[in-house]
């Protein structure tokens, strides 16, 4: 394609990086930058484009770095900014693009703009933050909820004001409908343009703005009729009113024109919106003036089946008419999917391979976290190692995010799988360790042969890159399209059941010749034959 560099972001393979957990070089339990650019050849090798880093900015850490407190300053437990700048030149070196996290909707009550407007209701920055009067009777205003727990609302002694947050009562949230507010931010986006990063990450890109008159959320159907079973209270509200205001919009196209300043750069946002989550990405990346793709959590849950996968892509497809979607299985925030979607005495190497496989050939761009390449599940963690407030906020019924974001398996027989030298900041599972990467480096049955392979196999298929998806019928848990587009044309088809299966080829379809993917499916009689948790791949005459 011409501007192949110009949209380098689509069919883009992407790396998660969680800087806490992937590499320490100090000593402190805690992965640095230093860290990260000492591995970044291992990333490398598996064949991706870019990495995304969570965030590594200045922070008091009460929700990991999620809580920024200055948006240009390197938090001292990753590093310096030297460190960061060596990252981006070591990234770029191996080929890779670098992505980073802005986190813009809600800052930490310890960011200077936030001390300065809560100390009056009349000063320079007063009005940067969701401020409002109580109630006659002394409640919140409205009955928004924080998706950590409890009101959204958090009563300030100073100003005799509740201010806004959708997380933690110390990452309030900043108001949008200020224009001085954007351009701050903006200017904090610019800082890491001109520092050399070629995309961003937004996260809770659809909360940024709220509605102007306060009005209260309306309950759920199912929450007025007592059958909501939902365990966090915030998801027995309808969020009409509290996120995904149509102002947002216009932010996005500011956002947008300064990407366009600088060439090849990309923006991929976070679309948390409950059942409208596939309208917000519609609205987010349509007319090529805003995010260029975004990512939903409608893969990112428990449902595994063919019927979910295909409903979710095809109603992607059927939604957003011009934009792109970045499709993943697990990130920071999620169980990872091998435990999620593993079935009673199943094999979890198995789920890796088939789950790889399965991203692999879906339309879109896709995005790795980081150990999945390695097939690591879900760490069982006790309630004193916890360090997500989330989850200690809402044990047992919750067990937070900490989970899927435990240290990163370097060296099976190193202290701490060779993540660090001292304690580290969440234990290293012994499961994790028996698969470290220089166990599965070079062995030809791994979970990690098995992700580079897939990926390699992508790069050398466009039709996989860029090409169109079209479903085709199956009966059972059986999931088959074709991929058109490059010249060639290829055959996907996915056996999800713990069963084989035989899947007949359509009449109008013939299989010139089959890619191997070490699945065990065949061409047989005009069928496949498909074992349980198997994939075909072939390209079609």
């Amino acid at each position: 394609m011409a501007d192949a560099n110009a949209e380098w972001w689509r069919g883009c393979v992407i790396y998660q990086i969680y800087p806490r957990s992937f590499q320490d070089t100090t000593g402190d339990g805690g992965g640095d930058l230093r860290g990260i650019a000492s591995r970044l050849a291992h990333v490398a090798s598996l064949g991706v484009d870019a990495v995304w880093l969570s965030p590594f900015f200045k922070s008091p850490m009460a929700d990991m770095g999620y809580d920024v407190s200055d948006y240009t300053a390197v938090d001292p437990m990753f590093g310096t900014s030297e460190d960061f700048d060596a990252v981006v030149a070591e990234a770029h070196r191996l080929g890779l693009k670098i992505i980073i996290d802005q986190v813009l909707s809600h800052s930490s009550d310890r960011h200077e703009w936030f001390v300065e407007s809560r100390a009056s209701r009349d000063n320079p920055k007063a009005d940067w933050y969701v401020w409002a009067v109580p109630r006659p009777d002394g409640t919140a205003p409205n009955n928004w909820l924080s998706v950590f727990g409890g009101p959204a609302w958090e009563w300030d002694a100073t100003r005799r004001q509740y201010y806004m947050h959708n997380f933690l009562a110390s990452q309030p949230d900043l108001n949008f409908h200020n224009p001085d507010v954007q351009d701050a931010l903006l200017e904090t986006v610019r800082f890491w343009l001109e520092r050399g990063v070629d995309g961003f990450r937004l996260d809770t890109v659809n909360y940024y703005v709220h509605d102007r008159w306060l009005r209260s959320n309306p309950p759920l159907a199912t929450s007025v009729a007592g059958t909501n079973t939902e365990t966090n209270p915030y998801l027995y509200q309808e969020h009409l009113f509290d996120k995904t205001q149509p102002e947002n919009i216009a932010f996005l196209r500011r956002f947008r024109a300064l990407l366009d300043e600088y060439e090849g750069r990309a923006a991929v946002g976070e679309v948390g919106d409950e059942t409208r989550s596939l309208q917000t990405l519609a609205a987010y990346t349509a007319g090529g003036d805003k995010l260029d793709m975004c990512y939903t959590f409608d893969l990112l849950g428990p449902q595994f089946s063919a019927a979910h996968v295909r409903g979710c892509v095809e109603a992607f497809e059927s939604t957003v008419s011009d934009g792109w979607v970045c499709w993943a299985f697990s990130n920071h925030d999620v169980v990872r999917h091998v435990t999620r979607w593993a079935r009673p005495g199943g094999d979890p190497e198995r789920m890796a391979k088939f789950s790889m496989a399965l991203l692999s050939c879906l339309r879109g761009s896709i995005c790795l976290y980081q150990g999945e390449e390695l097939g690591l599940e879900e760490a069982d963690l006790t309630f004193e190692d916890l360090r997500d407030p989330y989850g200690i906020r809402f044990w047992p019924g919750f067990k937070g995010r900490d989970g899927c974001r435990t240290p990163m398996v370097w060296e099976a027989g190193a202290d701490n799988a060779g993540f660090s030298t001292g304690k580290p900041w969440l234990p290293v599972p012994a499961s994790h360790r028996a698969r470290a990467v220089d166990v599965q480096n070079g062995e030809e049955a791994s979970v990690l042969t098995s992700y580079r392979a897939m990926l390699a196999l992508r790069k050398q298929h466009p039709a996989l890159v860029v090409g169109s998806i079209h479903f085709l019928d199956a009966e059972g848990d059986v999931l088959a399209f074709m991929r058109d587009g490059g010249g060639e044309k290829l055959l996907c088809v996915f056996n999800f059941a713990d069963e084989p299966a035989n899947w007949p080829l359509p009449q109008d379809i013939a299989v010139a010749d089959t890619i191997d993917l070490g699945a065990g499916a065949a061409l047989q009689d005009d069928a496949l034959s498909l074992p349980p948790l198997s994939c075909f791949l072939g390209r079609a005459g």
